[in-house]
Order: structure tokens, then C-alpha cells, then sequence
């Protein structure tokens, strides 16, 4: 009977850990697009109830999905409820409108400038190592030093060598917690003053511009974030200019080495501002779309996923200096329900003419454009290293929701 019990009790403590877990991951806000199906899973005993249209009340299954087509609303706000007794959580659904979007296809440089400067290497300084204790670790961000704000490593080097080798509080940012430590600073040869700490406060890089919204003057790149090369963390910047670009030369993949576009942004015009960089791409506004080959009336509506098909498709990519080009490829697979990375569709070239000049996708090619059936449907992210001819791509739709959180 006592070993009854306490299964019994083991199970009703598992139910309860479910039950936490779920409440707690179960995000505070969505973003759909007008006429997206709204799936949100609910676990026996829950309700999600809409403040204001009681058609919403839904008391599922996890195993089902709740569905409703949602047209000329912009905000829906529920409360899951449990046992319809206790409100536990309140939930937002903000519906943003259908859009156009200009494809750009057009090979773009980036320069990132990152919030504080980014810890990436340590070394002894005179046989010390004076950052040992302090908590800091190779991918970590340096954002104050006694008080005063650091932006650049400049910043971070005049305030160290303040302190005459005294004792400084720095406070840093590791895994998005804010942290405060301290360190003494040793001397060099030089004289000089050094936390034997390496950093950097910018990056640069070459991609492809995806597409420009002529209603609101924001871009997007890549399709995929940009990561530290030291760290292979994503980049938390403070902001960056999108740089014009020119094309040096093309190297062409081969099964096992992945070829790339090769380009430079050293005499580049800064045309366009970056607010952010997420791990669905690089966003902002375009001040001087006049330096594209670009009209807003090339602008086409941008496909829900539901809308794609497998089968033919196209994507836009510029491969000489002024020359943007469609190329034939086909969509062989389609992850309708994934919305937790950047590999959305699985893809393979088929423009002989493409193959023929860079084997496939090539790094730099990401946030290549695709359109099927006159629409925007996603854009290029990875290249399969073993098969340059396939690759991966993201759903429009999620570019476009990233867009709009940094709106």
C-alpha cells in the first residue's frame, strides 16, 4: 500500500512538473500574419479564452491544434485558464498585415559594430593572468568599467590604463546575464596596463541583400545571423551600416568544400542602417535604395507557408558587379510546422548555367531571394557541404514577423 502511495504521489508530482513547464514555456506573445492559421497547443484541463471573442474558447488535447483563420484584426489577448478555475497565464496574439517586398538578390556588405566589445581570447600578461578569477570568459561582453560605458575597445584601453594597475569593476554580459567582477590590471613591458583579455568591437562580412519593404523602408539579409568566428556566438550588436559591395571573384563549391562569393567593401557607399542581428537574419532601413538596381514597382506579395509548393522555383543572385540573375531550382521538401530555425525547405539547384559557374550554393549567397508562382516564398540559408547543389532556406513569413519585432 505505501509503495501505492508513493507512486501514486511520484505521478501527481510529474503531472505538476508538466503542467509548470508547459506554463512557462508556453510563450506570452505570437506574431501571425493576416490569415495565418493560429496553432497554440494546450494540455488536458486548459483552455486558451479569448477577452473578446468567446468562438476562440478552445479546451484541447496536446495533441490538437487550435486553428482559426484570422482576418482584419490586429491583436487578439487570451488567458489560459486551468480547469476553467485559475487564470495562469495571459497571452498575446499580435496580427501584422499581409505586405510586398522588393526581391533584391543583390551581393551587399555589413558592418557590425557590437553592444560593448566582445571578449575573444586571453593570454598572460608578463607571466600573470590577471582576468583568472574574475569570471569572464571567451565570448562574453564587456559593457562598463568602473561605471563608464565601453564601446570600443579604444574606450576599454583608455579606461584600464587609468587605473594605474588598481583594482577596476567591470561589469559584462554572459549568456544575457548582466554580471560585475573585478580585476586587477597588470603591467607590460611597455608600461602599459592590460587585463590579458583579447577583444574586438566590430565585424564585417559579405552577403546577399533578400529584399527591401517599400512601405516602411526596411531590408533584410542573409536569412541567417552572423556569428562570431571566434566564438561561433551569434553577434549582439549595438548597430551597423549596410555597405555596398564589390565582387572580386567566385570560388565554386565542390562536394566537401563549399565555394564562395568573393567580394570587398573597402570603397563601398554606407546605404542603409542596421538595427539587428538575429538568427533569422540582418535587418534595418534602407536610406539610399537609389544605389540598387531596384523599383518599388518590382514590389510582390509575400507567400504564407501554406501558399509554397514543391517543384519549380527561382532564386535572384548577383554574380558579376551589376548583373543580377534568376536561376532555376526546385523545392524538394517543405517543413510547414517549423518556426524554431532557418532551415525551413530543403532545396536543390538545377540552373545548368548556375552549376556550371558555382557548383551549387556558395557562402555568400545566403539571403538569396526565392520566388514561385510571382510570389516571395523564403530565401537561401545553408549549402549541404557533401552536395553543393542542395541546400536550405527560410520561410518569407518568418523574415517578415523578425522584421516586425524591431519595427
Amino acid at each position: 500500500m505505501n509503495i501505492l502511495k508513493k507512486i501514486c504521489i511520484i505521478i501527481i508530482l510529474l503531472l505538476i512538473y508538466i503542467y509548470v513547464c508547459f506554463i512557462a514555456f508556453l510563450p506570452n506573445n505570437y506574431i501571425i500574419i493576416e490569415g495565418e492559421e493560429l496553432e497554440i497547443n494546450t494540455l488536458l484541463g486548459m483552455s486558451l479564452v479569448s477577452k473578446e471573442n468567446e468562438s476562440l474558447q478552445t479546451v484541447q488535447a496536446v495533441s490538437n491544434i487550435n486553428k482559426n483563420k484570422l482576418e482584419n484584426v490586429t491583436k487578439l489577448d487570451f488567458s489560459l485558464n486551468l480547469f476553467n478555475l485559475f487564470n495562469v497565464k495571459n497571452v498575446s496574439v499580435n496580427i501584422i498585415p499581409k505586405t510586398t517586398v522588393v526581391p533584391v538578390g543583390e551581393a551587399i556588405g555589413m558592418k557590425l559594430y557590437t553592444e560593448g566589445v566582445l571578449v575573444v581570447g586571453m593570454s598572460e600578461i608578463e607571466g600573470k593572468k590577471p582576468y583568472e578569477n574574475s569570471g569572464i570568459k571567451e565570448g562574453d561582453r564587456i559593457i562598463q568599467i568602473n561605471e563608464n560605458n565601453i564601446s570600443n575597445t579604444t574606450e576599454l584601453m583608455q579606461e584600464v590604463n587609468a587605473s594605474y594597475g588598481n583594482k577596476i569593476d567591470i561589469k559584462y554580459v554572459h549568456n544575457e546575464e548582466t554580471i560585475t567582477t573585478s580585476i586587477k590590471p597588470a603591467k607590460n613591458k611597455d608600461n602599459e596596463y592590460k587585463l590579458g583579455l583579447w577583444v574586438r568591437d566590430a565585424t564585417a562580412g559579405v552577403g546577399t541583400l533578400t529584399f527591401y519593404e517599400p512601405s516602411t523602408g526596411m531590408f533584410a539579409c542573409l536569412g541567417h545571423g552572423i556569428l562570431d568566428v571566434d566564438t561561433s556566438d551569434l553577434i549582439t550588436i549595438a548597430n551597423g551600416e549596410l555597405v555596398t559591395t564589390n565582387i572580386l571573384d567566385i570560388q565554386k563549391g565542390e562536394r566537401g568544400t563549399p565555394g564562395e562569393i568573393r567580394g570587398t567593401i573597402e570603397a563601398g557607399y554606407t546605404i542603409g542602417q542596421i538595427s539587428k542581428n538575429t538568427e533569422f537574419g540582418v535587418y534595418g532601413i534602407l536610406n539610399t535604395p537609389s544605389y540598387l538596381s531596384i523599383s518599388p514597382n518590382d514590389a510582390i506579395e509575400v507567400a504564407s507557408r501554406d501558399e509554397i509548393e514543391e517543384g519549380d522555383a527561382e532564386i535572384i543572385c548577383e554574380l558579376e558587379n551589376g548583373k543580377r540573375k534568376k536561376y532555376k531550382i526546385e523545392i524538394q521538401n517543405i517543413f510547414i510546422g517549423n518556426n524554431k530555425d532557418n532551415k525551413s525547405m530543403l532545396l536543390k539547384v538545377t540552373d545548368e548555367e548556375l552549376l556550371e559557374k558555382t557548383g551549387g550554393i556558395v557562402q555568400g549567397m545566403s539571403g538569396a531571394p526565392i520566388i514561385q508562382n510571382d510570389k516571395f516564398i523564403g530565401a537561401v540559408t545553408h549549402v549541404l557541404v557533401n552536395d553543393p547543389a542542395m541546400g536550405y532556406a527560410v520561410f518569407a513569413d518568418i523574415m517578415i514577423k523578425q522584421m516586425r519585432t524591431i519595427n
